[in-house]
């Protein structure tokens, strides 16, 4: 075997060589840049990369040797968080670094001192006003878009990163929407390496990653948070972020009505609009303020024709048990019900007609999330991706939300235009 050939001093260096081990996202890109970001999903090796490259940074090719690095800077959410995953974690500096090389950790000065006399000096972007005064030739952030002061933070670092001929930062984070990482990834000085939560599976529990695919997969949440992926707000939509992540359910409990909502295509072709298919469900127990509900699945099929969208839709009704399928006609007319009863003579169907434009009619629904009064099961990432793009101006996205579309159809249906005649006055009878 090859590691049978190799010599003991070399096969006791082996587990320090990170560049051997390291997976291509770990590894800084070449080139001049002064920040190098790394985003990743949860337990993708960021803070792995982070405490090697700093590793890099300080060591020279003997113990005593000097690195291209004397003075760092490590920057956390806290001055705990510092100490107790990016100095003494499991993929920490301490744990990284071979016997010979490791630095000592001086507790009361929040400070690591190399055998070479390198140091790494800890600061809380809780605390940006610490970083005025010191200096330094190289800086490890971690977990950025996390500070609560993230730009006065940054700012802070930024002065104090003087020292050298090319002073370098690292960047460790899990992706969020927070403007200053966007702008920091917009530098020119910036490169960016990327990794979701998978591509470390070698290192993860089974369990662990079955689990969070379970309950996740498919989702905002999941593309952020296991995918790494920066999902951004546009300004003044209609679903926020924050908004479509707290919808997010496990499971829905035992529902009064379920509805497919269908918003047909008037084309076929690969490069047709969507027909969208979304199945939603309400609780509607105690006063119309009361009631909730749950986007159950999108459905939704693109490039058929009439007859293969009428045979998804009468099939998600079969699948979910639903009450009721309503689809807007607008376009497509009576051709609309005609297809859907090729399909099933006996289709409890309702038609929808469009009135008002496609953001008039999806305000009122967007005003129910803000209340909370709307979930969404797993597995609904394209109807979010379409959520989010939609504006009081019109849709930002490519194409058509069609999506977004057969959900308003369903929540007007289910909650919206019920609750509004339950609410009104009753006439009396003289």
């Amino acid at each position: 075997m090859f590691l049978d050939e190799l010599p003991d001093e070399l096969l006791i260096a082996l587990p320090y060589l990170f560049e051997v081990w390291a997976l291509p996202h770990q590894l800084p890109p070449s080139g001049d840049w002064r920040n190098w970001i790394i985003l990743g999903g949860r337990g993708a090796g960021k803070t792995r990369a982070g405490a090697e490259w700093v590793r890099a940074q300080v060591e020279g090719n003997l113990p005593m040797e000097a690195g291209a690095a004397r003075r760092v800077a490590l920057l956390g959410e806290t001055y705990d968080q510092v100490r107790d995953v990016m100095i003494q974690g499991d993929s920490g500096i301490l744990a990284c670094s071979p016997p010979d090389r490791r630095p000592t950790w001086k507790a009361g000065e929040r400070k690591l001192i190399w055998p070479n006399g390198a140091t790494a000096q800890v600061f809380s972007a809780h605390d940006p006003e610490a970083l005025r005064g010191p200096q330094f030739d190289a800086a490890w952030a971690d977990e950025l878009a996390k500070w609560k002061k993230a730009r006065s933070s940054w700012d802070m670092l930024q002065f104090a990163l003087r020292l050298g001929q090319d002073p370098r930062l690292c960047v460790t984070t899990t992706p969020r929407n927070v403007a200053v990482l966007r702008e920091i990834m917009a530098l020119s000085s910036t490169v960016l390496t990327h990794a979701p939560t998978e591509a470390n599976r070698a290192n993860l529990a089974p369990s662990f990653l079955t689990e969070v695919r379970r309950r996740y997969a498919g989702t905002r949440l999941g593309q952020q948070e296991l995918d790494g992926v920066l999902l951004s707000d546009i300004e003044g939509a209609l679903w926020t972020d924050k908004m479509l992540q707290a919808a997010l359910l496990d499971r829905a409990p035992d529902m009064d009505r379920i509805v497919v909502a269908v918003d047909p295509a008037v084309s076929a072709g690969k490069s047709s609009d969507a027909c969208g298919i979304v199945v939603v469900g309400a609780a509607l127990q105690g006063p119309p303020q009361d009631w909730r509900a749950y986007v159950l699945a999108d459905r939704t099929v693109q490039g058929v024709g009439p007859l293969a969208w009428a045979q998804a839709s009468i099939a998600a009704m079969q699948e979910f048990g639903a009450d009721r399928l309503v689809a807007e006609v607008n376009q497509g007319g009576a051709l609309v019900e005609n297809v859907l009863r090729q399909v099933d003579p006996l289709v409890p169907y309702k038609a929808l007609h469009a009135s008002r434009s496609k953001s008039a009619r999806a305000e009122p629904v967007a005003a129910l999330y803000e209340q909370g009064r709307v979930h969404h099961l797993p597995g609904l990432a394209e109807l979010e991706l379409e959520m989010s793009q939609m504006t009081p101006q019109g849709y930002r996205g490519s194409g058509s939300p069609d999506r977004v579309d057969a959900l308003v159809w369903a929540l007007h249906d289910l909650i919206i235009l019920p609750g509004s005649l339950a609410l009104r006055p009753r006439l009396r009878v003289l």
